[in-house]
């Protein structure tokens, strides 16, 4: 039986975080085993808030540091496909043509873009950012995806991508399959702050790459609660951070459910609750390392996992380009021409 294909996948602008680790990646290994994955490096869709030539400079480098990322956590690139976006020049012809299936008026309805261009201090929308669910609809497409993981509060993002499959195989015949959504149970994680989800322009990480000195230094500087005091002092333990992240790391129950009767009945110091936490992330983290150490020592590795992996989807692009040119009849106007030229030309031979 064949196996049903996934895409997804990541914008290159640098290492990962637990966040990251925890909404995607730990799901992906899983993931793999099962389905046919493809992993985009999406590095065309940077460009839609940060186009300026020291960031396009910057790419290559971040990607190698996200591939890393996605091998030390466990992805196999012998079961996975990892490729460059930009290097499959088929993407940018399929967005060309999904682009006149879409309305201005169906793009400005998608919630998401004015906050991009808010978070990017846009003044005005870039006729790219706009675009850009086209362009996320081709590389959906792209592979032919039966399946989209997304999270908790993001499948509305994969909708206009069922829509134009839709509507080209109504026009033109059936070529791609309607992407479901695959939803992930997790949702975000929020950052060492407390503020805000964990994201790299907050300063609000702990990275997957970082060492046990930095990871400690992150947990024990973490927002816990305001009120706390004194360890004598009945704590929160519901929406506090350094709970939320016992919850998710640590894997002795009994331990997190100990430390927080404790905190609650104002029994135990900040110091020994994110000790213990420390304990736990750092565990998870070692092997991570670990293999990520490996994998560093091996030069051009890295390299060579994203240029395998291109060349694989590039045979996959050209392959449905074909199908889909050859439905909507393109390949025939080419073909009817270019056969003409040729009689013409041996004519006056």
């Amino acid at each position: 039986m064949e196996r049903k294909r996934i895409l997804t996948g990541d914008r290159p602008t640098g290492k990962l975080h637990l966040g990251h680790y925890l909404g995607s990646l730990q799901n992906r290994v899983r993931l793999q085993e099962e389905y046919e994955c493809f992993f985009i490096i999406a590095d065309l869709h940077t460009l839609t808030t940060k186009p300026g030539k020291e960031n396009i400079a910057q790419i290559a480098g971040n990607a190698r540091q996200m591939v890393l990322d996605y091998l030390s956590c466990g992805i196999d690139p012998e079961q996975a496909v990892i490729y460059l976006q930009s290097a499959v020049p088929e993407i940018y012809e399929m967005n060309l043509i999904f682009e006149m299936m879409v309305s201005v008026p169906r793009l400005q309805r998608v919630p998401s873009l004015k906050d991009m261009a808010k978070s990017a201090h846009l003044n005005e929308m870039p006729f790219g950012l706009l675009g850009y669910p086209v362009l996320q609809a081709a590389d959906i497409l792209m592979p032919r995806a039966n399946l989209v993981p997304v999270g908790k509060d993001n499948e509305s993002h994969v909708e206009l991508t069922r829509e134009i499959a839709r509507k080209f195989n109504y026009m033109y015949g059936d070529v791609f399959p309607i992407p479901d959504v695959l939803v992930g149970e997790v949702g975000s994680l929020v950052g060492t702050d407390g503020n805000a989800k964990m994201s790299k322009s907050l300063n609000n990480c702990i990275y997957i790459s970082d060492d046990a000195k930095t990871v400690k230094k992150k947990i024990f500087g973490m927002y816990t609660d305001p009120n706390r005091i004194s360890a004598d002092i009945p704590g929160t333990v519901e929406g506090n951070p350094v709970f939320i992240y016992h919850d998710v790391f640590n894997k002795n129950l009994a331990e997190v459910e100990d430390l927080k009767t404790r905190y609650r009945e104002g029994r135990v110091g900040d110091v020994e609750v994110k000790e213990k936490l420390y304990i736990a992330v750092n565990e998870m983290l070692e092997p991570i390392r670990e293999r990520r150490a490996l994998y560093e020592d091996k030069s051009g590795l890295v390299d060579e996992v994203i240029f395998d992996g291109t060349m694989k989807m590039r045979a996959e692009a050209r392959d449905t380009i074909r199908q889909m040119k050859k439905a909507m009849g393109l390949s025939g106007v080419w073909n009817s021409i270019s056969r003409k030229a040729e009689k013409v030309k041996k004519k006056r031979q």
